[in-house]
C-alpha cells in the first residue's frame, strides 16, 4: 500500500477553509492509503509566539482532525516535535542543500521581504519540509499547486543524498495533486485566513456562523434585491458548491440569476447546508473535549508508531553516513 504523508501548522481549531481544502480529503486517503498526518509545531516557531498559546492550539488542531474523522485505527495522527529525528534529518539534508536553491524559495522571498531580521529557521523552512517528507519514505504527497515548488526540493533532496552516498535509499515522493479547493474568505477580495479575520470555525454554532455569514460579501452587481446576480462571481455561491448537493446548487444559481431570492435567502440555505455537515464534527468535538484523554492517547499512539519509523529511518541513514 502507498504511503501518505501530509502535515499542517498548529493554528488551533480548523476553520472551513483548511477543512474544504484539505482535512476533508485526507480523510477520504485513510480509507485507500497508509496515511501519516502530523501537526507541524517545529514549522509554526519560526515567527514570534507564545509558548503557553502554541500548546493550546496544538491540542484545538488535535480536537479539530479527529472530529473532521481522522481516525487514529485507520491512520497516524501525531505532534512534529514528539519525533526528534524530524531535526535530526534537518540538520543532515542541510548539508547537500545548495544555499541558492533555499534563496529562490517563493515563501522565502516572500516573507523575508517583509521582515527586518530573517531568521535561518525561515531559510530552512523548506529542508524541514523535505526531511518531513523523506524521514517516513513516502510515496505520494496531497498538494495543491501552490506546493508543488517545496515538494520539488524534497524529491532534489533525495536525489542528491542518494547520489552522494551511493544509495537507492530515499525515494522521490511524488504530487498527488488534489482537487482541493481555494476557498476565499468572507470579505470576498483574499483566500480564508485566521490572520484576516475572514473565516468560520469549523467549530462555531449555528448563531455564530450565522453572525459572520449574514454580512458576508455576495455578487456587487446585486445592490437591490430586485437585481438579477451572476452566481459564479459571487463568493457565497461557491460555498453552496462545499456544502450543498447539485440540486441545490442549480436552484440557488436559478435564483440568483433571476432574482428570485435575495442575498439573505441565499445565506439562510446555505447555512442549513453548512450545518447538515459540521454539527456532527462540532458534536465529536465536546465529546473530545469532555474526555481529554482520548486525543492524548490517540497523539501519543500515533508518535509511537511514527517513532518507529523514524528510528528505522535514521538508523540506515547513519550507517550509511558513517555517523554513530
Amino acid at each position: 500500500m502507498s504511503r501518505i504523508l501530509s502535515g499542517i501548522q498548529p493554528s488551533g481549531e480548523l476553520h472551513i477553509g483548511n477543512y474544504l481544502g484539505a482535512v476533508k480529503n485526507w480523510v477520504e486517503l485513510q480509507k485507500k492509503y497508509e496515511c501519516i498526518y502530523f501537526i507541524a509545531d517545529y514549522h509554526a516557531i519560526t515567527g514570534s509566539y507564545e509558548p503557553a498559546d502554541l500548546r493550546r492550539r496544538t491540542r484545538q488542531m488535535a480536537v479539530s482532525l479527529l472530529a473532521s474523522g481522522l481516525d487514529p485505527a485507520k491512520s497516524t495522527l501525531f505532534v512534529q516535535s514528539m519525533v526528534p529525528e524530524h531535526t535530526e534529518l534537518t540538520w543532515i539534508f542541510s548539508s547537500v542543500t545548495p544555499l541558492g536553491e533555499l534563496e529562490r524559495q517563493t515563501q522565502y522571498k516572500d516573507k523575508s521581504q517583509r521582515q527586518e531580521s530573517v531568521s535561518a529557521g525561515l531559510l530552512m523552512y523548506p529542508v524541514l519540509q523535505a526531511a518531513d517528507v523523506l524521514l517516513y519514505r513516502a510515496d505520494l504527497i496531497p498538494v495543491g499547486e501552490d506546493q508543488v515548488q517545496h515538494l520539488e526540493l524534497a524529491r532534489e533532496v533525495a536525489r542528491r543524498w542518494n547520489a552522494k552516498f551511493h544509495s537507492d535509499f530515499f525515494p522521490e515522493p511524488k504530487p498527488l495533486l488534489t482537487a482541493t479547493r481555494r476557498i476565499m474568505g468572507l470579505d470576498g477580495q483574499a483566500k480564508m485566513s485566521k490572520s484576516l479575520g475572514n473565516t468560520i470555525g469549523l467549530l462555531e454554532s449555528p448563531e455564530e456562523v450565522w453572525a459572520k455569514l449574514r454580512p458576508a460579501m455576495t455578487d456587487p452587481a446585486r445592490v437591490r434585491r430586485t437585481d438579477p446576480g451572476t452566481p459564479e462571481i459571487c463568493n457565497i455561491y461557491h460555498l453552496h458548491k462545499a456544502f450543498n448537493d447539485e440540486a441545490t446548487v442549480e436552484h440557488v444559481a436559478v435564483q440568483c440569476r433571476t432574482a428570485g431570492w435575495g442575498c439573505l435567502d441565499c445565506k439562510k440555505v446555505l447555512l442549513e447546508g453548512m450545518m447538515r455537515e459540521l454539527t456532527p464534527i462540532r458534536e465529536r468535538a465536546c465529546e473530545l473535549e469532555a474526555r481529554p484523554g482520548l486525543v492524548t492517547d490517540a497523539l501519543a499512539a500515533g508518535a509511537a508508531h511514527a517513532g518507529e519509523i523514524a528510528r528505522s529511518t535514521m538508523a540506515t541513514v547513519r550507517d550509511t553516513m558513517g555517523l554513530r
